[in-house]
């Protein structure tokens, strides 16, 4: 069915906005209720709107000021900072507005265009790249116009001033005009006191899995392990061949060290432990808005499924094709291109299919699912990834180099104790965009009973 608006000319924005997408009738029913909410722009409520134009020739390192960017923003509205990339403070002296503050709010606004993330005091003082926009916030909770932003009334009209050209983007200028409904301080608070939780939650999510990690690393006397430096490597001709590699990168003294270790605890094939299918791959003609999930490497995280440019599937199609791709609960899923190395054990049922870029991994031996996706996870499956992944522009991790990722067997109790931390850790983060809905919902009711 065909949908349009009827617009004057004197609607049309001073005719800085022509196209037929900026005038589709939610946005024009959305842009109505906001001024029946008494809506203000967002600039009214900023302090500081800012965006450094571009870094040039900036070095990382492994520590000083920690650099976020778009992908640091999770779909939901979370900040977890995923490359660890750090300029030295002399370099980020250039940058002061671009220092991050608690409560501050940022926008992604290009590539990853329309995530806006909360500034909590884990990444206060970091800086923001390029394609972020800082904004400080005043006169209302942050924590309550974090939360409309991410509902539908601020989505909605983030999306509605999206610019689609060679590269998504969204301007500064369409940001400050964003309409933010008045709600009195007493229903703000109601807000910020649920958002507060979902934070929280969130970041004990995080605490809890880097701990078990740690315990991982620990029991397998890796806790302390260092990266050898050596420049050098010594290897027989055997190892060449059996190999069938010769680059210098794959026989660093780290795997070689890694794997001694492994190979200490009644280490196993993951080939001999799980059995293995991959995806598939129907076309990019094939990709709808909406329908039946299609579960892309892009798509998938250690915490589950991610929103981030998600495609779907038609019934038909994916009707075809479940049979023998639609992953099942207790199962791993497991990339193998691009980042190669990501674990995910499905815990609820998943109506979709599994690109070609993932496997799925069925347990046929005693090990507890859990268990196994950490070690993955962890710097004993990551490592063994990077090593056999290395070496083209594109990694790709093959089907017979998976199968023999080696995994150590700890003890069952062990692995028990493992396991239940994770499953504490995803119920903590679970709880975490629960609240965070529940955040959203309740301003999307206020908006909607607003007579």
């Amino acid at each position: 069915m065909i949908t349009y608006s009827t617009i004057k000319k004197s609607q049309l924005e001073g005719a800085l906005r022509m196209d037929a997408e900026y005038y589709q009738p939610e946005y024009l029913d959305m842009a109505k209720r906001m001024l029946t909410m008494e809506g203000k722009p967002l600039v009214e409520h900023l302090s500081i709107l800012y965006r450094y134009p571009t870094f040039f020739n900036l070095n990382y390192y492994d520590n000083g000021i920690l650099v976020l960017k778009g992908e640091d923003i999770l779909m939901d509205g979370f900040i977890q900072n995923k490359n660890k990339d750090f300029i030295s403070l002399e370099d980020a002296k250039n940058f002061p507005k671009t220092k991050l503050a608690e409560g501050d709010i940022i926008f992604s606004v290009r590539g990853l265009v329309g995530k806006i993330g909360f500034v909590d005091k884990k990444y206060e003082n970091s800086i923001i790249s390029a394609n972020l926009i800082r904004a400080k916030v005043k006169n209302i909770s942050p924590y309550f116009l974090w939360v409309f932003l991410n509902c539908k009334y601020g989505v909605g009209q983030v999306d509605r001033f999206k610019m689609i050209t060679a590269q998504e983007t969204i301007l500064a200028d369409d940001i400050k005009n964003i309409l933010v409904p008045e709600i009195f301080k007493a229903g703000q608070n109601k807000i910020e006191e649920i958002a507060k939780k979902s934070i929280n939650f969130f970041r004990k999510s995080e605490t809890l899995y880097e701990q078990v990690k740690s315990l991982l690393l620990k029991e397998l006397e890796l806790k302390d392990f260092e990266e050898d430096k050596s420049l050098f490597s010594v290897v027989n001709l055997s190892e060449v061949e059996n190999a069938n590699r010769m680059d210098a990168e794959y026989f660093q003294e780290k795997y070689k060290k890694l794997v001694k270790k492994i190979k200490l605890n009644n280490a196993k094939k993951l080939g001999n432990l799980v059995s293995i299918k991959k995806g598939f791959e129907p076309g990019s003609e094939e990709y709808y808005e909406e329908g039946k999930l299609f579960i892309r490497v892009s798509s998938l995280s250690v915490n589950g499924i991610e929103n981030s440019d998600q495609k779907y599937l038609s019934e038909k199609l994916y009707q075809e094709l479940k049979k023998d791709y639609e992953p099942k609960v207790g199962e791993i899923l497991l990339t193998k291109d691009a980042t190669p190395g990501i674990a995910y054990v499905i815990e609820d049922e998943i109506k979709g299919i599994i690109s070609s870029g993932i496997l799925r991994l069925m347990i046929k031996e005693k090990v507890d699912v859990e268990y196994l996706a950490l070690c993955i996870n962890s710097l004993v499956g990551q490592w063994q990834a990077e090593r056999d992944a290395g070496g083209s522009v594109i990694a790709h991790w093959k089907p017979e180099q998976i199968k023999k990722l080696l995994i150590p067997i700890l003890p069952k109790p062990t692995q028990q104790k493992i396991a239940d931390l994770v499953l504490k850790a995803h119920e903590a983060r679970k709880k975490a965009k629960e609240l965070l809905e529940e955040a959203k919902k309740k301003v999307e009711e206020m908006i909607e009973n607003k007579k």
